[in-house]
Parts: structure tokens; C-alpha cells; sequence
């Protein structure tokens, strides 16, 4: 989805219009055009290493905001067998904090992720703890600029900018690609604090699912290493019971619901 093509004389005529939208609106919509109770699925983690080599993990997910409206999600691994029973548990509130633990059963233990580790590898993939945690990201901790509508894969785009508030963000900036007709995300390029492009983020696969338009395949790409994780959704299942006890350090270092 790196193919676009950009018009410059209709974005220069529709600029009057496009740089009148409310910009902080356009991504309040992306994040809220499925709103639903919970999330759970089960997915494919395919990294791809410079030379062409993969692996691949499977794991089921579960997310369900709390009663104030924090999010939280568990990811529980699969396979293979050498991360089988690895479990990670990540709380956010709107202040754009996050909690994160992990359960390694070589350890034995739960283990809390540091904020220095925000910007680690996930499980040895392209996503960092932060990325992990970005789609969900409040708007509000955020300030969103327009910069130009373009066409991407034939599909007529908002090319939104996103400057973190607080510096402490892993990155500088985020540049996404929003359709203008319906505020599917298709691309994202993740920049460094040197302000070069470190990542691209790639949404594809959309599909309805139980009415809800969702995006099957997530590809991360680091360009510095060219190396690459795509995560598939192979079952995705909206608003089904989930307990409350998923949602703690005792079920990622157990396995079991209190």
C-alpha cells in the first residue's frame, strides 16, 4: 500500500474545504467508527527477518473497557510451544498512561514492563510496547493537523498529522492516511525523534464483521532493519461476555479466572 498518487491541483481547489474540517473530529471518528463492548480473537504474528526468514505465533486476544472507560486487553500465546502460555496484560487510561505486565513461563512469574521498555520489541516482532497500544491511543493527547487529501490505492484519503503533547511519546510524529468516506485507516508512518520515518504501519483486509467494518491484516515494517510483522485475524468476535477476572495479574500468572 506504499502506491499513491497525489493530485496536486484538486487538493490545491478542495483546500479551502479540506483545511476547514475539524481535524481533532476526523480522528475522533477513526477511533470511534466501531464501537463495541468486546473484542476477542484469534491471530497469526508472522515476522519477516531481512533475509526472507519467518516465524509465526499464534495467539487469542481479549479487550473490554472497564466501567470509566479505560482500556484493557490480555494476549494469551499459543503456539509454538517455546512461547506457549506467555501471557500480556496492557491497561491505558484517557490520561495516556499505560500498564503493561507480562507473564513468561520460563520465569514463572509476572513481570511489569518498566516505562523505559515502552519502546522495546513486542515478543521479538517490529511492534514496540507502545505500538502495541497505539489504535487505541486518546485523541485528545494528541494535536491533529490536515496536511493535504492524496489518493492511496484508489481510495481518496485524508493525510492526517499527529504530534504527541507529551515528549515523552516514542515518537515525534504520526502521519495517517484516513479514507475521507468512511475513516478506515490504510497507512501510518511512524517518525523518530530525529525525524525520519522509523516505521510504516499497513491496515488491509477489511471486511464486515457482525456489522462492524473491520481490518483483517496489520503489517509493521522497520525500515532501518527491513524487517516486517503482519498480524492476521483469522477470528474475530464482537461483544461476547468476558469476564472481569481476565483483566488482572492473577489470570496472566495463572491461566484461571478468580
Amino acid at each position: 500500500m506504499k502506491r499513491f498518487t497525489l493530485f496536486v491541483l484538486s487538493a490545491a481547489l478542495c483546500a479551502g474545504s479540506v483545511f476547514a474540517q475539524d481535524t481533532v473530529g476526523v480522528m475522533q471518528k477513526v477511533k470511534d467508527r466501531n464501537q463495541v463492548q468486546t473484542l476477542s480473537s484469534r491471530s497469526r504474528m508472522v515476522s519477516t527477518a531481512k533475509k526472507g526468514s519467518t516465524t509465526e505465533r499464534t495467539m487469542d486476544q481479549y479487550a473490554k473497557d472497564d466501567a470509566n472507560g479505560n482500556s484493557r486487553a490480555v494476549m494469551v500465546f499459543q503456539s509454538p510451544a517455546t512461547v506457549k502460555g506467555t501471557r500480556f496484560l496492557t491497561m491505558d487510561n484517557a490520561a495516556g498512561k499505560s500498564d503493561q505486565w507480562i507473564f513468561l513461563p520460563s520465569l514463572g512469574k509476572v513481570r511489569r514492563i518498566a516505562s523505559s521498555e515502552s519502546g522495546g520489541s513486542f515478543m521479538g516482532s517490529d511492534f514496540s510496547y507502545d505500538d502495541m497500544t497505539m489504535m487505541d491511543r486518546e485523541v485528545a493527547l494528541d494535536t491533529h493537523t490536515i496536511l493535504r487529501e492524496e489518493t492511496l490505492d484508489g481510495a481518496a484519503c485524508y493525510v492526517m498529522q499527529s504530534v504527541p503533547k507529551d515528549g515523552s511519546f516514542q515518537y515525534l510524529k504520526i502521519i495517517t492516511w484516513v479514507d475521507k468516506s468512511n475513516y478506515r485507516v490504510y497507512k501510518r508512518e511512524l517518525f523518530n525523534k530525529r525525524g525520519a520515518v522509523e516505521k510504516t504501519i499497513e491496515m488491509s483486509g477489511y471486511k464486515d464483521v457482525q456489522g462492524h467494518d473491520a481490518a483483517t491484516q496489520t503489517k509493521i515494517s522497520t525500515l532501518s532493519a527491513g524487517t516486517s510483522t503482519t498480524i492476521y485475524m483469522d477470528i474475530i468476535k464482537y461483544d461476547e461476555p468476558i469476564p472481569e477476572g481476565v483483566f488482572t495479574t492473577v489470570y496472566i500468572e495463572t491461566g484461571r479466572v478468580r
